[in-house]
């Protein structure tokens, strides 16, 4: 059992991040790979984290680098999911690399030391204290979240845009003891005091002390809610969303130019289908079977409506998608989605992951030292 203990002060300073925290959906979709539990609910995205990881070659990395520090265990180091200053959440990859990146190496050293004694952790895992090696270490996060967590950030955004809602309810309808008693079940609120589920075996207190408390709905966690294990790092309680059931998929049974037909009419969805990987007015025009004005015509709908955006190529316009535009096709099961615009959230300062990296000078390579156990590779075994 965790309980947190609040003051007036406290109740204040308590809120709801607003998007999710990068670094911490690494570590938890890490864990979603190392078990089979719950794997309905994520069916879709276990498939799609299979396929991207092969393609970009970074199973061995994934095995021999990554499982090793982020186990699904009682314990994993605290600067790998870094916070920043109480009531701040971190909501983009560039900011948490970059706290990750400034951890101190006294800090580093210590948690790697408190992996190591109560997991295990493998040989190279201290070297991490040195910047060069958490540079290459960051390299491999990146690589590993633009081919599995950053396609799924509209997925995600969408859950948790529905959990800050169900708070922002709660509060209206009975302040800070309203939204934090909406937390039940994993929480329990009886004033002053959050009582959180903890693993069997854990039983600790945190005393905010006037610091607030930020609360982060986690999207790929299915366990009980998480807090940072140093009692003198900013206050941040990350806990799953519930996934009561598995989402229900798009009829799959009609083509996605139908289902886009039946949302923004048969030539607009036809057209913002023809954009997916960029089209001039005419090759619209020619995919669609409408006229060059009338694929004008529907190209500025589009383009007022912020699913694509039109620029001039020599004596010709081009149109292409919008990350909005992506996104719409990509709901729609549409197959040039993906790869039309990268999922990502505005000012992440992701940038598509290309060849997989080298291995990390940290020792994930043909050298590394780590094994892991059968459980840590069951993302291979999935069914096409």
């Amino acid at each position: 059992m965790l309980r947190i203990h609040f003051r007036d002060a406290d109740l204040v300073r308590t809120r709801v991040a607003d998007a999710p925290d990068p670094l911490w959906e690494i570590a938890v979709s890490l864990h979603r790979l190392q078990t089979r539990r719950g794997r309905y609910v994520h069916a879709a995205w276990y498939r799609m984290a299979r396929r991207m990881l092969r393609e970009k070659g970074l199973e061995r990395a994934v095995r021999e680098t990554l499982v090793p520090l982020y186990p699904r265990a009682r314990y994993f180091p605290d600067f790998l999911t870094p916070g920043q200053a109480p009531g701040e959440a971190v909501t983009s990859f560039r900011d948490g690399a970059e706290l990750l990146l400034a951890a101190p190496p006294r800090r580093v050293r210590r948690e790697v030391g408190r992996l190591a004694r109560t997991v295990g952790a493998p040989a190279w895992a201290p070297r991490l204290a040195e910047t060069a090696e958490r540079r290459d270490f960051v390299r491999l996060l990146r690589a590993y979240y633009e081919a599995v967590v950053a396609p799924w950030t509209d997925h995600m955004q969408a859950r948790l845009e529905a959990e800050r809602t169900a708070r922002l309810r709660g509060l209206l309808h009975g302040g800070a003891d309203g939204m934090l008693a909406g937390l039940a079940p994993a929480m329990h609120w009886r004033a002053p005091v959050l009582q959180v589920r903890y693993p069997a075996g854990v039983d600790r207190d945190l005393r905010l002390d006037g610091r607030g408390l930020t609360l982060v709905p986690s999207y790929f966690a299915d366990d009980a809610p998480v807090s940072l294990a140093d009692p003198e790092l900013p206050p941040v309680l990350w806990y799953p969303v519930h996934h009561r059931q598995a989402p229900v998929p798009p009829d799959r049974g009609r083509p996605p130019e139908e289902r886009l037909g039946a949302l923004l009419g048969r030539a607009r969805g036809a057209v913002l289908h023809a954009a997916a990987y960029g089209a001039t007015t005419g090759e619209l025009a020619r995919a669609t079977g409408v006229s060059a004005s009338a694929a004008s015509r529907h190209a500025g709908t589009l383009r007022d409506a912020g699913l694509i955006t039109t620029v001039r190529d020599g004596s010709s316009v081009l149109h292409t998608l919008t990350p909005a535009g992506a996104a719409v096709l990509r709901a729609s099961g549409a197959s040039g989605a993906t790869g039309a615009v990268p999922a990502r959230r505005a000012g992440d300062g992701s940038r598509p992951a290309g060849p997989a990296p080298g291995p990390p000078r940290c020792g994930c390579g043909a050298g590394g030292q780590q094994t892991v156990k059968e459980s840590a590779l069951s993302f291979l075994e999935l069914p096409t």
